[in-house]
């Protein structure tokens, strides 16, 4: 699974240490997650693990594993179930320490998890507890748990419930990400067969400006990637937006519709989410 996930579309590969690893199964799981890092080519994809929880013997028993062995191939270490500034500052910390130790010059990112209330009421704190953190995850199975939410299906819709139940931490988190400059990502939807279901869950968090979203096997990805990418017509409305604004020099009239300088932000940041600059083809 990990070799084929090391040549899919998938522009991020997250090992998983934590609640994909059963308690007696950890030590194993952290040799052959090393075995597997130091013998695979993971190509230009950014590669990730995630630790178990901090707090935990564990975690500190990941990192002191991982930096020391992988840690001139691994770009970010994911934290879940983070609530608090110190939790960040841990991993921190613990990452300096070792990459010093190691010789280490490339310093390792950190993405957080945000799964549970206390997450999201300090998200503008977490936000800025380290330099090294680039994006922060939503987690809706632990969030939903911690909630009392009547959920079995992780990122399921929610039921009975009328309105969009992932709408409110969803809008948070992606809010805060943008105001400090992260990445902000959805968590998972576990029904592999519902491919209707996490089109659907893709379509509302590329609504909200979503960077991506994670997809939990191979066939989820075609999915996510087609829904995270701008279609051909906004592409061609974004530089039709563009070229009218340089054209008419301001504020002008473009198909029954007026476009301005927010207009042309709006136009310019649909062509960078394609990797594209104003004005290319």
């Amino acid at each position: 699974m990990v070799a084929k996930a090391a040549t899919s579309p998938a522009d991020e590969v997250i090992l998983d240490l934590e609640d994909a690893i059963a308690p007696n199964g950890k030590d194993f799981a952290r040799s052959e997650l090393v075995r597997l890092v130091e013998s695979i080519d993971f190509g230009n994809r950014t590669l990730a693990v995630r630790v178990n929880r901090v707090g935990s013997a564990e975690a500190l028993l990941d990192l002191l594993t991982l930096v020391p062995r992988i840690g001139r191939r691994l770009d970010c270490v994911v934290v879940p179930k983070v609530s608090s500034v110190a939790e960040v500052g841990f991993v921190h910390h613990c990452l300096a320490s070792l990459e010093a130790e190691a010789g280490l010059e490339r310093p390792i990112g950190i993405e957080i998890q945000i799964e549970d209330p206390a997450g999201l009421e300090a998200l503008s704190a977490l936000a800025t507890a380290s330099p090294r953190l680039e994006s922060l995850i939503f987690g809706p199975g632990d969030f939903a748990a911690a909630m009392g939410m009547p959920q079995l299906s992780i990122g399921g819709t929610g039921g009975e419930y009328p309105g969009d139940i992932w709408h409110y931490p969803l809008f948070a988190i992606a809010v805060v990400a943008r105001a400090h400059g992260l990445q902000v990502i959805d968590g998972p939807y576990s029904q592999i067969q519902d491919l209707a279901g996490l089109e659907r869950a893709c379509q509302r968090g590329a609504a909200l400006g979503l960077d991506g979203k994670w997809a939990i096997h191979p066939s989820q990805l075609e999915s996510v990637n087609r829904i995270f990418s701008p279609t051909s017509a906004q592409l061609e409305r974004a530089r039709a937006v563009l070229e009218r604004i340089r054209s008419q020099g301001g504020a002008s009239g473009l198909e029954g519709e007026m476009v301005d300088e927010a207009t042309r932000r709006m136009a310019e940041a649909i062509l960078s989410r394609a990797g594209l600059a104003p004005g290319e083809a």
